[in-house]
């Protein structure tokens, strides 16, 4: 924009070469932009001078005292060399201690001056002690431009060890703000700015920084949240009806010999009206000449695959070939096998391709999918080679999509000219705040009825002191013929966190369960291939009884006759993963438990998270309950790498009114001007820009 906001941060007051370095390695920080949008993550009330008299014990976070410096001292010697200067204020005495820098502190103090002091307070034979506070002068402080309401902001190890702390970053807010705030031009019009109740930009950008109230601070995070998603949303509503413009879709008119065969002869049960819903839904996509973009949401269990296939199906029977993409083998094996069964005798020739697949397997394979013989291909990543050429590719299926990069999904639609068709499915729920910004772009179906004949799962929650109790009822299970899980957080024991471990599980579990009698197995992301193979089909063929895993069992096995989940260390586990991980069971028709394991020391948080385990199996309820308690980040440890932005301000958890809001006055704008191209909407064009992603995004590739 060529202005002073792009100007490089090297030249601000108290930055210079080495730390303007130091401040882009570590946050990104080049310009003075870049530093004014770097906010506070919470926020200090120093508008209270406290009383040395009044502070009675450590229960304060932070005090701010005026007092006099009455003497100093040197104590010890070497390492436990420490400097203590006393201070009073007439309602008694704190020592203020510093361990570090003692030459530099020593000579700004003087004897006798009154100064500002802010600190944690501490006891230490029973006197009060501030260890390396800060303190300025009482005329430092009011020649100073401050804020009784002080930001904290976040720092890394090497900041501080470079004097960037946070008490250095405000001071360069401080130094900033004057420079800045005569410059600042307004970033959005002001029609949106009165229907949403917004304050002006300059007046949002001082709160957050520096705040006047916490009513003004509360309007300055509502006018930058809303700004930041405004601006995404508009990217996203632009790329989407940009999407359904285009008439580069494959059509599917046809209902043929292989859909109607499959429905009137394989059929394993009758579809239940959420599948016969998104049936109809896709069915829709694929005649109106628009590629469809469609993301299927369903838990474990809820018949997405039978889904998936019969639109494949739809594709074969209008001359066009199918894929479907998983992210392990173990699952495309899987669905590659279930596919086979199902389609057996209908003449659809259904292949797999993975990392095993032999050389001459892969050279025939490569024939017969460019002369079309192949139907649908089932694979893993392999399926994105350069060498893996389709003569028609007209619709793909990804599964649990959010497990694949960026990169590797874009290659699967440039395998034609004109885009396939596209449904990604997903067994982890979506809340709906992160669904419409990490997958704003797809239209949404929805599959929440479980096929009929499927008991819910029971949840339990029990402490260590009753495993054998649990052991007792695990007994009982095996005896009806049934099979166990049991997942542990770590494969071995960790000294920093007191959460139980595979290997320690393992001899605890064999010892409960002896063999020959009880056959166990082992099953873990750091083991070799073939033996992690091994085990699983031990437990698929009902060989093992029990099954003793990481959370790499979340995705990619299905044995109907295992009826019991147990989750050691369930206070270490995310709500969705959680509820992943219980989808393992309730396959067949029996009913099914999933038994939470914890210790006793619970946090707040993790009792929560158990408790809403135990109360409810609805995925959404709990999706939305653990975006809000642990962030997008952790959900299921991976959803937030489909955000091609970075989130300055908003949360996605805790500010979903704002999203729909923001996504209002997206849709208002794009409704009246698609392209943003009147010049009233000047400013918006500017706004969208900004959040274009800088790395290829889910939008724009799949579109």
């Amino acid at each position: 924009m060529g202005y002073i906001l792009d100007n490089d941060v090297k030249f601000l007051t108290g930055v210079g070469e080495r730390r303007a370095l130091l401040l882009q390695k570590e946050l990104g920080i080049r310009t003075l932009g870049d530093l004014l949008y770097y906010f506070p993550f919470r926020y200090i009330d120093r508008s209270r001078i406290w009383r040395i008299g009044e502070i009675a014990d450590d229960s304060l976070t932070y005090i701010q005292l005026r007092a006099r410096i009455t003497g100093f001292q040197h104590v010890g010697s070497g390492p436990k060399k420490r400097f203590i200067a006393v201070v009073a204020d007439g309602s008694g005495t704190a020592e203020l201690v510093w361990f570090k820098g003692i030459n530099w502190i020593e000579k700004r103090l003087e004897a006798g001056r009154e100064y500002i002091i802010f600190g944690r307070p501490a006891f230490f034979n029973g006197a009060l002690n501030l260890v390396h506070p800060e303190v300025e002068s009482v005329l430092e402080q009011a020649n100073r431009f401050h804020a009784e309401v002080q930001g904290v902001y976040s720092t890394t190890e090497k900041l501080n060890n470079g004097q960037l702390g946070t008490k250095a970053i405000y001071t360069l807010m401080c130094n900033l703000w004057p420079q800045v705030e005569g410059h600042l031009r307004e970033t959005l019009p002001g029609d949106v700015m009165s229907r949403y109740g917004l304050v002006p930009l300059r007046d949002a950008l001082y709160n957050i920084h520096f705040p006047t109230s916490q009513q003004a601070l509360r309007a300055a995070e509502y006018r930058l949240k809303f700004e930041e998603l405004f601006g995404i949303q508009l990217n996203i509503l632009r790329e989407q009806r940009g999407r359904k413009a285009r008439n580069d879709g494959f059509l599917f008119p046809a209902v043929g010999r292989f859909f109607n065969g499959f429905y009137n002869e394989k059929l394993p049960f009758p579809l239940t009206g959420a599948q016969k819903r998104v049936i109809r839904e896709i069915r829709q996509d694929t005649v109106t000449g628009h590629q469809m973009n469609r993301l299927l949401q369903g838990d474990v269990g809820s018949g997405k695959t039978l889904v998936a296939l019969m639109s494949m199906l739809l594709a074969c029977d209008n001359g066009f070939q199918a894929c479907l993409m998983a992210p392990t083998e173990i699952l495309a094996t899987q669905h590659h096998a279930t596919l086979l069964r199902m389609l057996d005798g209908l003449g659809v020739r259904v292949e797999l391709l993975t990392g095993s697949t032999r050389k001459s397997e892969r050279t025939a394979l490569a024939e017969d999918l460019l002369s079309g013989d192949v139907h649908i291909l089932v694979g893993t990543h392999a399926l994105i080679e350069d060498t893996v050429q389709f003569k028609n590719l007209g619709f793909v299926v990804i599964d649990e999509q959010h497990r694949f990069g960026v990169e590797q999904r874009a290659r699967l639609w440039n395998k034609n000219r004109r885009p396939p068709h596209v449904l990604v499915m997903t067994a982890t729920p979506i809340p709906r705040t992160l669904a419409m910004t990490l997958y704003g772009d797809l239209d949404v179906s929805v599959i929440d009825e479980l096929p009929p004949g499927r008991k819910p799962i029971r949840t339990l929650h029990y402490r260590d002191a009753h495993r054998l109790q649990v052991f007792g009822f695990i007994r009982n299970e095996i005896k009806k013929g049934r099979q166990v899980y049991i997942v542990y957080p770590l494969i071995k024991e960790s000294e920093k966190m007191d959460y139980k471990d595979l290997e320690d599980g393992y001899a605890g579990i064999t010892q409960a369960f002896p063999p020959p009698e009880y056959v166990t197995v082992v099953v873990h992301g750091k083991m070799k291939p073939a033996d992690k193979d091994y085990g699983m089909n031990l437990f698929k063929q009902g060989v093992a009884h029990i099954m003793i895993a990481t959370s790499v069992i979340e995705v990619g096995v299905d044995v109907p006759n295992a009826s019991i989940m147990v989750i050691e260390s369930a206070e270490r586990f995310g709500l969705s993963q959680l509820h992943q991980l219980r989808g393992r069971v309730g396959r067949g028709g029996e009913q099914s438990y999933c038994i939470l394991m914890s210790g006793d020391k619970l946090s707040s948080d993790s009792r929560k998270r158990l408790a809403a385990m135990v109360r409810t199996t609805d995925g959404f309820e709990l999706a939305e309950m653990d975006l809000q308690l642990r962030g997008p980040g952790d959900l299921s440890g991976t959803l937030q790498s489909g955000l091609a932005f970075d989130l300055k301000i908003a949360s996605l958890g805790k500010d979903g009114q704002i999203l729909t809001l923001a996504r209002d006055a997206a849709e208002r704008v794009l409704a009246d001007d698609p392209e943003l191209a009147k010049p009233q909407n000047k400013l918006l064009c500017e706004l969208a820009a900004k959040y274009v992603s800088k790395k290829e995004t889910d939008f724009s590739m799949i579109s």
